[in-house]
C-alpha cells in the first residue's frame, strides 16, 4: 500500500514538474526531476549528514529534499527556497518538523536566512539552472551563497551546463567536478568549499 503510494506520488509529481517545464524553462532545469543516483551523489558530495543548517536553492517537486532530510542529523535545519508556486504547494506537503518551504528568488538568499532567525549554513545545494539565467542575477546569487556560507561550508551546483563554474570563479575559485551519467539529461555536479580568510 505505502509502495503504491509512493508510486502514484511520483508520477503525479513528474506531470507537475513537465508542466512546469514547459510553462517556465527558464526557471526549469530539466524535463523530468532528478534521478535517485543523482540524489544521492548530491548528498555524498555536500557532506550533509555533519550539517546542522543546509539550504535549498530550487527545490522543484521535493526529490532531492526527501533525499537531504533522509541524510540530515534529527536536529538539523533544512530550508528550501523555491520561486515557482505549484512546486511550493508540493513541498509543503512533506511532513517534516526539520523542514521550511520559503516562496522566493535565490537571490535574497541573506534576507531570507534572517527572516527564519537560521544561522550561516554549512550545506548551500542549488538546482537553480544559471545557464537560463542572466549574468547579473547569476553573480548575485553566487556573491549572496559565497557571504552566508560558514566557514568550511560547501556549495554543491548540479547542473547542465558550465556556466555556473565561471559565474563562481571570482567568489568562490575553481570548482570540484564530477559527472551522474544516470539521470536525463546527465547532470554536471560542482562542489565549492569555503576557506576561512
Amino acid at each position: 500500500m505505502q509502495r503504491a503510494l509512493r508510486l502514484h506520488q511520483e508520477m503525479t509529481d513528474r506531470v507537475v514538474f513537465m508542466r512546469q517545464f514547459l510553462k517556465h524553462p527558464h526557471q526549469v532545469a530539466s524535463i523530468i526531476p532528478s534521478s535517485r543516483f543523482l540524489e544521492r551523489r548530491i548528498i555524498e558530495l555536500a557532506e550533509v549528514r555533519s550539517a546542522h543548517t543546509v539550504v535549498e536553492l530550487g527545490a522543484g517537486t521535493g526529490g532531492t529534499t526527501r533525499a537531504i532530510l533522509g541524510a540530515i542529523p534529527p536536529a538539523a535545519t533544512l530550508l528550501s527556497i523555491e520561486i515557482n508556486p505549484q512546486f511550493c504547494g508540493l513541498l509543503g506537503r512533506i511532513a517534516d518538523a526539520r523542514l521550511t518551504v520559503h516562496r522566493g528568488s535565490a537571490q535574497e538568499l541573506r534576507e531570507t536566512l534572517s527572516r527564519y532567525g537560521l544561522p550561516a549554513p554549512e550545506v548551500v545545494i542549488s538546482g537553480i539552472p544559471f545557464s537560463t539565467m542572466g549574468r547579473i542575477a547569476g553573480s548575485r546569487i553566487l556573491e549572496a551563497i559565497s557571504s552566508v556560507l560558514a566557514p568550511d561550508g560547501r556549495f554543491v551546483a548540479y547542473q547542465v551546463s558550465t556556466r555556473v563554474a565561471d559565474l563562481s570563479r571570482p567568489f568562490l575559485g575553481p570548482a570540484r567536478v564530477e559527472v551522474e551519467l544516470l539521470n536525463v539529461p546527465p547532470m554536471r555536479l560542482y562542489r565549492w568549499e569555503k576557506h576561512p580568510a
